[in-house]
C-alpha cells in the first residue's frame, strides 16, 4: 500500500477515536483566529484547563455509566450539595481539610450506591432513579444553604485545590518567567509516552496483532509529542500546571488503568456489550452496577470539591447543568449511546471540546442563547456521528 492509502485505511478504521481530536483542533484553530490569538495565550489556556476540571472528572464517571447502558442525572446537584457540605464542614464545623475531603468523597460514594440500589435490585430505569436524586439533592443544596446563602471558604489549603499551581524550582536566571518544573514534567511525559507506545507496538507484533504502518506510527508519535510539548510550553508561560490539572490527570490515569488493564474494566465493557450474555458468563451485573454508580458518586463529590474550591465559596446554584455538560462531554468523547464503547481518555477530550466552545464564544462576546444552540448542535452531531459509524460497521 502507498502512504496515502495507509492513511485513508487508518482514518477509516479509527474514525471514532480520531474524530474528536480533529474536532478539538479545528475548534481551537477557529477561536485562535477569531480572537486574534487571545484564546491560545498562556493565561487563557491555563484558565480553560481549570474550568474543564470539575466537568472532566464527572465525564470520566459518566462514560462508565453510559458504557453499561445507564444514565445518572443526579450528579450535578449531588456535586453542588457535597461542595456545600465541604464548605460547611470547613467554615462552621472547623474541620481540617485532610478530614473534610475524604469525608465528602465517602459521602459521594454512598450517594452513588443509594442511586444504584433501585437500578440494580428493583430494575427501575436509571433515568427515573437518578431524576429522583436530582430533585432530592437540589432540595438538599437549598436546605443547607438556606440560612447562610453563599458560604465563603477562607481556607487557603482548600482553595489552592482549584486555584493553586505546583511549585517551581528556585529562579537561577535560567528561562526567566517560565515555570521550569512544568517544562521538566512535559519532557518526562513525552519520553514516557514514546517509550510506552514503542513497547506496546512490540508486544502487539509479538502476538501478530495488527499495528499501524511504521511511517504512520512515527507521524503519530511525532505529532502527539509536539502537542504535549506545545501545551507544556504554553502552561509554563503562565503559572505552570495547576493542582486541578494534576488531580484530573491522576483520575484519568487510574480509570484508564482500571478499564484497560484490570478484570473489572473488562467486566464493565462486557455488560455494556450484552448484559444478558455477561450474566450468563458469570459476571455479577448487579455488583458492577453498584461499582460504577458508587464510583460516579465519588467523582461527583470530587467535582463539587473542585468547583467550590475554584469559586472559594459554595452557592445555592452550584451544580446546575453539570450533569448535562458531563453527558455531552462523554458523547462527544466517543462513548456510544448503545453502550459497550467509550474510553475515559476520550471523555477528557470531549470535556475540552465543550469547555473550549464556551470559553471561545465568551471571548468573542457571543450571546448566551446562541452558545446553548451551538453546544446543542455539537452534541447532536456527536450522537449522529456515533449512530452513523455503528451502522456502517454492521
Amino acid at each position: 500500500m502507498s502512504f496515502v492509502q495507509n492513511v485513508q485505511k487508518v482514518l477509516k478504521q479509527n474514525i471514532r477515536e480520531y474524530g474528536m481530536y480533529i474536532a478539538l483542533f479545528v475548534i481551537m484553530a477557529i477561536f485562535a483566529f477569531t480572537t486574534n490569538g487571545v484564546f491560545i495565550n498562556s493565561r487563557n489556556i491555563s484558565n480553560l484547563f481549570n474550568q474543564t476540571g470539575y466537568i472532566a472528572v464527572l465525564a470520566v464517571g459518566m462514560t462508565l455509566v453510559i458504557v453499561i447502558r445507564h444514565i445518572d442525572l443526579s450528579i450535578g446537584f449531588l456535586a453542588g450539595f457535597l461542595g456545600a457540605v465541604a464548605a460547611i464542614a470547613l467554615v462552621f464545623w472547623k474541620l481540617p481539610v485532610w478530614v473534610v475531603i475524604p469525608m465528602v468523597l465517602v459521602m459521594g460514594a454512598i450517594a452513588g450506591l443509594i442511586t444504584a440500589f433501585p437500578v440494580a435490585h428493583l430494575k427501575i430505569p436509571s433515568f427515573v432513579a437518578s431524576l429522583a436524586g436530582w430533585l432530592i439533592y437540589r432540595g438538599a443544596l437549598l436546605l443547607v444553604t438556606a440560612g447562610t446563602g453563599t458560604i465563603i471558604v477562607p481556607d487557603a489549603a482548600f482553595n489552592a485545590i482549584g486555584n493553586g499551581y505546583i511549585p517551581d524550582f528556585p529562579d537561577l536566571g535560567f528561562l526567566p518567567g517560565i515555570h521550569k518544573l512544568t517544562l521538566l514534567l512535559g519532557v518526562i511525559a513525552v519520553v514516557f509516552f514514546v517509550f510506552s507506545e514503542i513497547n506496546s507496538r512490540k508486544k502487539k507484533q509479538a502476538y501478530n496483532f495488527e499495528v499501524l504502518p511504521l511511517e504512520i506510527f512515527i507521524i503519530k508519535l511525532t505529532f502527539i509529542a509536539i502537542l504535549i510539548g506545545l501545551i507544556t510550553w504554553v502552561l509554563a508561560g503562565y503559572n505552570g500546571i495547576s493542582w486541578t490539572v494534576v488531580i484530573v490527570l491522576v483520575v484519568v490515569a487510574i480509570y484508564h488503568f482500571v478499564t484497560t488493564q484490570m478484570v473489572l474494566g473488562r467486566h464493565i465493557y462486557a455488560i455494556g456489550g450484552n448484559p444478558e450474555a455477561a450474566e450468563l458468563s458469570g459476571i455479577n451485573v448487579k455488583k458492577m452496577i453498584y461499582v460504577v454508580f458508587g464510583s460516579m458518586g465519588m467523582l461527583s463529590a470530587l467535582s463539587g470539591i473542585l468547583f467550590t474550591s475554584r469559586l472559594q465559596s459554595a452557592t445555592t446554584t452550584a451544580g446546575t447543568l453539570f450533569e448535562l455538560d458531563a453527558i455531552a462531554a462523554a458523547y462527544v468523547g466517543g462513548v456510544s449511546a448503545a453502550g459497550g464503547v467509550g474510553k475515559v481518555t476520550g471523555s477528557i477530550i470531549g470535556a475540552l471540546v465543550m469547555m473550549s466552545l464556551t470559553n471561545g464564544m465568551n471571548l468573542m462576546g457571543i450571546d448566551i442563547s446562541l452558545q446553548y444552540i451551538v453546544r446543542g448542535a455539537v452534541l447532536a452531531a456527536a450522537v449522529i456521528f456515533d449512530v452513523t459509524t455503528r451502522n456502517r460497521s454492521k
